[in-house]
């Protein structure tokens, strides 16, 4: 019996139906959901061997524990490509090109039984043998300088993008979420308790935020910019914060609250730690010793200190590209913080694993093309954050929060235009009122 269950999976694996591999103990999933899974899946295993790749300490390891490495890389130049910038450009490259392929093919099926839609939602051993080939591909592409450097310039301009709609989708999410709660309070006043606490609680995070850089980020005889830019996104947030609330915003948009500011402010903070984490450091004289200012403070130079940053920024980069990816191409993103849910799917069983919803027979829920072309979008933002987008050359993974100038503006940018967006959802129906006409 055992054989068989195996060769079923197997089939499932190779077929166009949207199996599941899971025990019946397991909660049922949508089928959309593990559609989406999958696809993140396999997103997010290039992206860990990319990490891996750019550790200095891959290669010492090859040599050590693989036979022959050592003398079979002194006759042939390959064995640098293997680890370095160049690598990741060249998995990422594959990885963009199948995701690309897919937001090509599935352009306009609105329908889940067309073959199209069969191949977006089954063959999935087949298809990781197609990643596969378009990661290897991409170590045996002619013209490897021309490459990265045509690669790089579009690499930041599609990374770029992807932040865009990283923060669209950041904005979106805090509107939605203060709705579905705030709707909720007609139905229990437990609603409104868990909505005040909440926003409590991410204002308290924020304000903590601010007096931790102040303290920590800042000097009185150095440290300029972060002063500055300090006191900007904290008097920005502030703003926000008061023009959400104000009597001309709540007439237009009653369900504007303090929720969405507080959401907007944390990740603004959190930018603008970021950014003051990436600038490269100050020296400052004193008594005729050098001494280092506006600094992580838990970051005592040694290497384990550094590992943990590095640990944490990197966590938070799979958290930030996973959740843009899967989220921002539902048409209901925040659906798991709906107070109210619709139950009402057709269920089956497939064979004695676990349940899957089909939640697609009346038609897709969300745009396949759009799906797979943000996590094109994905690939290219992973590809220049790891390499630290234009100083790639001299970059290691182990110093991603490390002084570079460029990281520290993209950054320092994207609190601004976060800001930005909420702003103009908050003033657009001022603006264009007919278009947000009921």
């Amino acid at each position: 019996s055992l054989l068989i269950f195996l060769c079923v999976q197997l089939a499932c694996c190779c077929g166009s139906a949207a199996c599941s591999c899971c025990c019946n103990c397991c909660p049922k999933i949508k089928q959309s959901t593990g559609t989406r899974f999958m696809y993140a899946l396999y997103f997010l295993l290039v992206t860990i061997i990319c990490v891996i790749m750019m550790s200095p300490t891959v290669e010492q390891e090859l040599r050590d524990n693989i036979p022959f490495y050592g003398k079979l890389c002194e006759k042939h130049s390959f064995c640098k490509t293997m680890v370095g910038y160049s690598a990741v450009y060249k998995m990422c490259f594959g990885m963009a090109c199948f995701f690309l392929f897919f937001a090509l093919f599935t352009i306009r099926v609105n329908n889940s039984t067309g073959c199209r839609a069969a191949i977006h939602n089954g063959f999935w051993l087949l298809k990781f043998i197609v990643l596969v080939a378009c990661c290897v591909g991409g170590f045996f592409l002619p013209e490897e300088k021309t490459f990265l450097e045509v690669w790089r310039y579009i690499g930041a301009f599609g990374g770029f993008i992807f932040l865009l709609i990283q923060l669209m989708l950041l904005v979106e999410f805090a509107h939605r979420w203060n709705t579905n709660w705030s709707s909720g309070v007609k139905y229990n006043r437990a609603w409104y308790a868990a909505l005040a606490f909440v926003t409590l609680v991410l204002f308290s995070v924020a304000v903590g935020a601010v007096v931790f850089m102040a303290v920590y980020y800042t000097h009185p005889e150095a440290c300029l910019l972060n002063k500055i830019f300090l006191g900007i996104n904290g008097s920005l947030c502030l703003i926000i914060s008061m023009l959400a609330i104000s009597p001309c915003i709540q007439k237009l948009q009653p369900t504007s609250g303090l929720l969405q500011p507080a959401v907007i402010s944390v990740y603004v903070m959190y930018l603008t730690f970021s950014a003051f984490s990436s600038k490269p450091k100050e020296i400052l004289e004193r008594d005729g010793v050098n001494t280092t200012v506006c600094v992580f403070p838990f970051n005592s130079g040694t290497e384990s200190d550094k590992k943990i940053v590095t640990i944490v920024g990197t966590v938070i980069l799979f958290g930030c590209v996973l959740y843009s990816c899967l989220t921002s191409t539902t048409r209901r993103s925040s659906a798991a913080l709906r107070v109210c849910r619709n139950n009402d799917y057709d269920e089956e069983k497939t064979g004695g694993g676990q349940n899957v919803v089909y939640d697609e027979r009346e038609g897709t829920i969300y745009s396949y093309s759009y799906f797979h072309f943000v996590f094109f979008l994905g690939s290219l933002y992973v590809m220049m954050t790891v390499t630290n987008w234009f100083h790639y050359d001299d970059h290691k993974i182990e110093k991603l929060l490390e002084g570079s100038w460029s990281v520290f503006w993209i950054k320092m940018a994207s609190c601004w235009v976060c800001l930005i967006f909420y702003f103009w959802t908050l003033i657009a129906p001022m603006v264009c009122p007919k278009r947000f006409e009921a």
